[in-house]
């Protein structure tokens, strides 16, 4: 069978932005990135171990050819020393553990960061992808594809709605929990062809260059997290996060994550500087219209006038809680909505919740003090409650 990761631009954008800045700033980061099924699952997930070692040995045998090089190297924001990296540029098995834990599957990524942050996305895209491989995959897209014209049909009748100022923008983020990367493919040239209106494009950079469309993304909490290891005091490690990505790209690629310790403590760095530079901000967690009133008071707050900024939607929208988003906060600023699982994964099959996260970095732990409790991931219950402290994060 074909492997799942043919070719490594088979990622989400925002691999590429951090890892260029990670290369730039901290090289000599050590991280560790630790997988977590956070959800009952229909089998024990431990009966893939064999499977995903294969893919995992294939991913390590992948480089970068010249075409995808060539590719990269179009964009303005990208380095040419980055693309020299990426030219020779290889996975390492060493530092990859997959081994089955009882009836769950333990995956480990740990090593000089530049080597091993790019593993995430392709790590959760084969264990999603072999997971529904379980299934009846013919009833699955046959479900998928009545489901996937529906939503064609229900954004071709906003056209008869969009009476607002700015217009509804729409992203695909389904590369980590796709139903496969060939129903991705279909997803996305579907709403290409169908919706141009409304679609804007995708994280997956290997259907971007495919397919025409904008590559879409920039930060994850990741690159923010990796900043509470970074030797700067740990209450300033948002701003100086912040100000080293400014200083890497120079006003591109400037949408802010927001909730690495929570929406307030990020709003308490991001002052009048940050606000201006950042064209928007992304909403990852909690409750979104609350995080959206937040982020027009503080605009609102430092004299900016909201219709020149962005706000991002990201976390776990289907298309009818986008557009309802869409329509509470569409006539005061721009917005744009990223769906992952609703767009790649939509089959009528139970998704799965599997992350791979940062858990440590330079020896020490870090964490994201998520909006949304359940996303609160730390394996250093000492460490977690020191973060909330110095934040004052009270949940």
């Amino acid at each position: 069978m074909t492997p799942i990761i043919t070719s490594l631009l088979d990622t989400d954008l925002y691999k590429f932005t951090m890892w260029q800045a990670m290369l730039h700033r901290h090289p000599q980061t050590q991280s560790l990135y630790r997988f977590v099924c956070r959800t009952k699952t229909a089998f024990p997930m431990a009966e893939l171990v064999d499977e995903v070692r294969a893919e995992i040995d294939h991913l390590c045998q992948l480089k970068f050819r010249k075409d995808e090089l060539d590719y990269l190297a179009s964009w303005r924001f990208m380095k040419s020393d980055f693309i020299d990296f990426l030219r020779i540029f290889q996975f390492q098995r060493d530092f990859i553990e997959v081994r089955a834990d009882g009836e769950h599957l333990h995956i480990v990524a740990s090593g000089p960061q530049v080597h091993v942050m790019g593993f995430e996305i392709f790590v959760l895209s084969i264990v999603n992808e072999l997971y529904f491989r379980r299934f009846d995959q013919q009833a699955a897209l046959t479900e998928g594809r009545r489901r996937l014209a529906a939503k064609v049909v229900r954004l071709q009748e906003l056209a008869q709605e969009a009476k607002h100022r700015h217009p509804f923008e729409l992203f695909d983020f389904g590369v980590r929990r796709r139903f496969s990367g060939a129903w991705q493919r279909e997803v996305v040239q579907t709403f290409a062809t169908q919706t141009a209106q409304w679609f804007k494009g995708t994280s997956n950079v290997l259907l971007a260059r495919d397919l025409d469309l904008v590559p879409i993304g920039t930060m994850a909490h990741e690159y923010l997290q990796s900043y509470q290891a970074h030797g700067v005091r740990l209450r300033d490690f948002q701003s100086a996060a912040l100000e080293d990505w400014v200083q890497e790209y120079r006003g591109d690629l400037g949408v802010a994550l927001t909730d690495t310790v929570g929406m307030d403590a990020f709003l308490a760095d991001f002052d009048l500087y940050f606000a201006k530079l950042f064209d928007g901000l992304r909403h990852d967690s909690g409750d979104p219209y609350q995080w959206g009133e937040k982020a027009l008071a503080h605009y609102d707050h430092l004299r900016i006038n909201a219709h020149t900024k962005r706000l991002v939607f990201s976390d776990g929208l289907t298309l009818d809680s986008a557009l309802a988003l869409y329509q509470h906060f569409a006539d005061r600023i721009q917005c744009g909505f990223g769906i992952g699982t609703q767009l790649a994964n939509d089959m009528g099959l139970e998704h799965i919740n599997i992350v791979m996260k940062l858990t440590h970095a330079n020896g020490q732990p870090v964490a994201k003090l998520s909006d949304s409790p359940g996303k609160t991931l730390c394996d250093d219950e000492t460490y977690l409650a020191y973060l909330k402290q110095v934040f004052g994060v009270k949940n």
